[in-house]
Parts: structure tokens; sequence; C-alpha cells
């Protein structure tokens, strides 16, 4: 199982991916020395493989324990198959995202899937929005597309140029972690054909658009959790055969809430994420959406702290709008307006921007460390 994450080491290896030749690959961050050997150690690249295990995309949830999905080749072709169809056919892609992970690595499948050139934004001294419009004005084809998180969405959306070279694409999808609703509103207000994906490394990325599953894609719910099934799921977790997520064949147990009616899945927050305080249960996720309808945050991650009253306290880490100073006082009040008093944050840190882990994920751990620092001090 060779390794690497550099376009001319991905590409040719996709292409085999995608055709069930060669031998399966281990697409890691070559730039980042600590992180490669990290996961080089977890996912034992030298060792045996099944013969039906095309791409091996590394994932570590929320424990920050390096996993890696095995997908196989029917199962990339099938998700970049349903994309194109659910989008309105194969088109051109922008790459915008690390080639290491399953968001970057699905915009090359489907580049190669569609028979064009991906267009390539240099991301790796960050996130440039400056660069999107000389980048799209150089795509070629009847459809054109991309792929961001919400964090470059959100800066797209503040730089000059960048929402209108977006509004050009015929779609931008937008995943790795919930998009903010006043966000969303705001790109579709400018024109962006937003599409908000669901989905993780084990689905072969989003396998749900705007709530509705793509072709070949299931969704069911038992007891509040959410199941995904069909013919994108990965085929387990390498190394580790007896892994409950997949349990049962063919369907991935995921580790989020929601509920599926009507064929439409509303996804509610992380099971795993939840906060017990004062006996009650806070689901951040749901406290999150009110506070960003709040005119002073850009973005928030809101998170328990240990608590000797209360078990856990509400805390909400945040990132302003320009010139804004909010105060814990005014989004408390802003909060219980649309929820239990139990709900509001009990502690503040304002920051100039969210720890990230992954493509667009907040890294909870290092707020949660940050915000327990800030207590103390």
């Amino acid at each position: 199982m060779p390794t690497g994450s550099g376009l001319g080491d991905v590409l040719p290896h996709l292409r085999e991916a995608l055709e069930g030749n060669g031998p399966a690959w281990l697409p890691i961050p070559t730039s980042d020395r600590r992180e490669a050997r990290r996961l080089s150690d977890a996912l034992s690249p030298g060792e045996t493989i099944d013969d039906d295990v095309a791409l091996v995309v590394t994932t570590s949830g929320t424990t920050g324990v390096p996993k890696g999905a095995m997908l196989s080749a029917s199962a990339l072709r099938a998700s970049g198959t349903a994309t194109h169809d659910r989008l309105g056919g194969p088109g051109a892609w922008l790459l915008a995202l690390p080639t290491h992970h399953i968001a970057g690595i699905q915009v090359l499948l489907r580049s190669i899937l569609a028979g064009t050139e991906p267009t390539v934004l240099d991301v790796s001294g960050g996130f440039l929005p400056e660069a999107l419009a000389g980048a799209v004005a150089g795509m070629r084809g009847p459809r054109r597309y991309t792929a961001l998180v919400p964090t470059q969405l959100i800066k797209a959306l503040d730089a000059p140029g960048a929402a209108e070279a977006l509004a050009e694409l015929d779609a931008v999808l937008v995943g790795g972690a919930a998009t903010p609703l006043p966000v969303y509103e705001r790109a579709k207000a400018a024109g962006i054909n937003v599409v908000r994906t669901y989905g993780m490394s084990e689905t072969c990325g989003g396998c749900v658009y705007e709530g509705v599953p793509l072709d070949g894609a299931e969704v069911r719910i038992e007891d509040g959790r959410i199941l995904l099934g069909g013919a994108m799921i990965a085929g387990g977790y390498r190394g580790q055969p007896d892994h409950p997520a997949f349990a049962e064949p063919g369907w991935f147990r995921t580790e989020d809430a929601g509920t599926f009616e009507t064929g439409v899945l509303h996804v509610t927050g992380r099971l795993d994420e939840a906060i017990m305080t004062g006996g009650l249960l806070v689901i951040p996720q749901v406290v999150e959406a009110v506070l960003v309808t709040h005119p002073a945050i850009s973005e928030c991650v809101v998170l328990g702290l240990p608590d000797e009253r209360l078990g856990q306290r509400v805390a909400v880490a945040v990132v302003p709008t320009a010139g804004a100073t909010p105060t814990l006082e005014e989004l408390r009040d802003h909060v219980v307006r649309e929820l239990d008093a139990i709900a509001a944050p009990r502690e503040l840190a304002l920051l100039d921007e969210l720890p990230l882990h992954g493509p667009g994920k907040p890294n909870r751990a290092k707020l949660r460390q940050l915000l327990v620092a800030q207590s103390t001090n």
C-alpha cells in the first residue's frame, strides 16, 4: 500500500483506484512529517490488504485516533457518478482542498470520471480567496464545479471578487462541517449555487445533498442515530475488522444524531459531543445554530467544560464579525430568546480564528484546552 499526497502522485493512483487496478493507496500529507509518521504507524501501509480495497482514506473523527476507511473501486465510482447525476452532469472541477482528505480526493476522482483536467488552487500556504477569480476564469467546460468547507466559503464571501467568481460556477459543494444558516443564506443571496453535503471518509465523502440521499445511498435512523448504507459505504477500517461502526454489512453507524422524514435528512448534532449540564442534555450544534444568527458572530463552537456544580457548563468560542466585540451577557440573552436558559453559554472566548483539524472541522480538543486555561487564569 504505497503512500503520498502530491498531485503528481495522486492522479495516477486515483486513476488506478477507479479502475480497480494496482495496489491500494494511502494518501498522506507528505509536507507534514510528524502527521505522515503518525498515520503510517497507525495504518501499517507495508502490510497486506484485501484485493478489493482501492483506497484507504484516513479519518480521526472526534477521538483524534487515526482510522483508515477502506474504499473499493466500485464505491468510488458509485459516489462520483451519483454526484454528477445529482448536479446535472459531468464537468470540470476546481481543487481548493488538500489531497489527503476525502473531499479533495473526490474532486480529483470526479475530474477523472468526467474526463476533465482539474484546475488546482494552491492551498499549501492556506486558502487565499483572492485567487478564486483567476482560477475560475481558467476553467473550461460546459459545467464547472468546486468543493469548499464552510470556513473557506466565509472567507470567499468577505473577499472582493471571490463571491462573484463562485457565482459563475454551476455548483459549489460545501461540507466537512455544518454550514451556518446565515452563511448559506448570504451565499445564496450572492448568486452562489451552494449545495450542502453530508458524509464522511467512510461513505466516500458526501452521500446526502441538501438532505436528500444520492442515488445508491440509503439513510435510516435508530434511536436517534444516523446510519448510512448503500453503494458508497467503506468495507471497514484498516486493521479493525470488528469495529462496531461496520457491524452490519453494507451500513455505517455514524456518531451523528438526526431525523429522516419524507425522504429528507436533518442532522441535529454529534452524539459524542452532547453536554450534560445540571442534569439536562444540551446539543452543541443546536446552540451554535442560534448563536450564528447574532450579527456580531461570524463563526462559533459550543462545547462543555467540567463544572463542580453542574457536571458540565456550556462554553462558546467565537470569531466575531469585523469590528464587533460580543459580550457573554448579550449572547446569553440571544440564546434564551430561542432555547431554554440551561443552553445559554456561561463562558466566552473571543478568537481571531478557530483552530481546525482536517478540512474545515473545528478542533474541539484544542478549543476545550484554551477555554479551560482561560477559566483558570
